[in-house]
C-alpha cells in the first residue's frame, strides 16, 4: 500500500522532470566491475582505482601520458595502406580500410611521434588495437622503420608500445615481410648505440611478439597483459595438456625470464625517464 500512497501524495518525480545521466560520465572496470567516474579514471592513467586493472587504451591516451603537456610532432600521419593483393573476404580490403578509418579516426594501426618526456627527447611508436585488431601491415612496417631512421638521424631513443593481434592477413606475405624489415632496422638502431625499449600491453600476440616486441634492449610490460605468439586455446589443443595458471600473462613471463620487469602505467613516464637517463648515461638531474 505504501507504493500507492507515494503516488497519491505526488512524492514520485514525474518522468518529464527526471534527468538522464550523460553518456561517458561513468566507466565500468572490466576487472572488478566497479563503476568509476571517467574523470577519475583519466586522472589515474586509465587504471582502476579499486583493483588496479589497466584499461585498454590507444595512442591518443599514451601520447597524453608520455609527452610533456601532450605536445608532440606526429610523423607519417597520412600514410594509408594500398591493396596490392586485391584481397576480399566478407568485404573488399579497401572498403574495410575506409570503414576502419571512419570508425577510429585513425589512418592505420600505428602512430609515430617525437617530443619531450620529462624533458628528454623521445620517439614513441604506439599501436592502436581498434584499427583492424592492431594488425601489422605494410604501413605499420614503413612507419616504424621511418621512426627508427629518425632516431638514428637525430640521436633519439625509441619506445614501441605494442598492442596487436599479429600480422594483417589481408596483406598476406607482405605483412609477414614487415617482421624482418623492422627487425633489420632495429639492428641498425642498436649499432648506433641508441636505446630501444619495448612496452608490451594487453594483448601483444602473433607476428608482433615474434619480432620487434621482443627485441628491446629492455622488454617491459603492463600488469596482467596477454603476451604470446599463438593463443592459449590453440596451444592447449596442440599439445593436449592443460596450461599453467596465468600462462602468457605478464607475471608468468617475468617469472620465466621473458620480461625484464613490469611497470604500472601510473609510473610509466617517470620510470621510463629514469631508464633512459641510465641507458644514455645522462646526469640524474638532466
Amino acid at each position: 500500500m505504501s507504493w500507492y500512497k507515494r503516488i497519491s501524495e505526488n512524492i514520485l518525480t514525474p518522468t518529464s522532470e527526471k534527468k538522464e545521466v550523460p553518456d561517458g560520465i561513468w566507466t565500468q572496470c572490466p576487472g572488478c566491475k566497479t563503476a568509476i567516474s571517467t574523470k577519475t579514471i583519466h586522472k589515474n592513467a586509465y587504471v582502476c582505482t579499486t583493483c588496479n586493472h589497466h584499461l585498454q587504451i590507444g595512442s591518443r591516451e599514451y601520447f597524453e601520458i608520455l609527452f610533456d603537456e601532450n605536445e608532440f610532432t606526429e610523423m607519417d600521419a597520412n600514410m594509408i595502406s594500398a591493396d596490392p593483393l586485391e584481397f576480399k573476404d566478407t568485404k573488399a580490403y579497401p572498403d574495410r580500410l575506409i570503414d576502419s578509418i571512419k570508425k577510429t579516426k585513425l589512418k592505420d594501426a600505428v602512430r609515430t611521434a617525437h617530443g619531450k618526456s620529462n624533458g628528454l627527447d623521445l620517439v614513441v611508436v604506439c599501436m592502436d588495437f581498434s584499427f583492424i585488431g592492431g594488425s601489422m601491415g605494410s604501413v605499420v612496417g614503413e612507419k616504424i622503420c621511418n621512426a627508427v631512421k629518425f632516431c638514428i638521424e637525430n640521436r633519439f631513443p625509441l619506445l614501441i608500445i605494442s598492442r596487436s593481434g599479429g600480422a594483417r592477413m589481408m596483406e598476406g606475405a607482405l605483412s609477414l615481410m614487415q617482421m624482418a624489415k623492422i627487425s633489420a632496422n632495429l639492428a641498425l638502431l642498436s649499432q648506433n648505440g641508441l636505446p630501444y625499449i619495448s612496452l608490451m600491453t594487453d594483448p601483444t600476440t602473433g607476428g608482433v611478439t615474434a619480432s620487434y616486441a621482443m627485441l628491446g634492449d629492455l622488454n617491459i610490460a603492463e600488469p596482467n597483459a596477454l603476451i604470446g605468439f599463438a593463443g592459449p586455446r590453440v596451444i592447449k589443443e596442440t599439445i593436449g595438456q592443460n596450461l599453467p595458471e596465468g600462462f602468457q600473462r605478464s607475471e608468468f613471463l617475468l617469472e620465466h625470464g621473458f620480461l625484464d620487469f613490469i611497470i604500472d602505467r601510473k609510473d610509466l613516464k617517470d620510470k621510463l625517464s629514469s631508464l633512459l637517463k641510465i641507458m644514455q648515461k645522462l646526469p640524474s638531474g638532466e
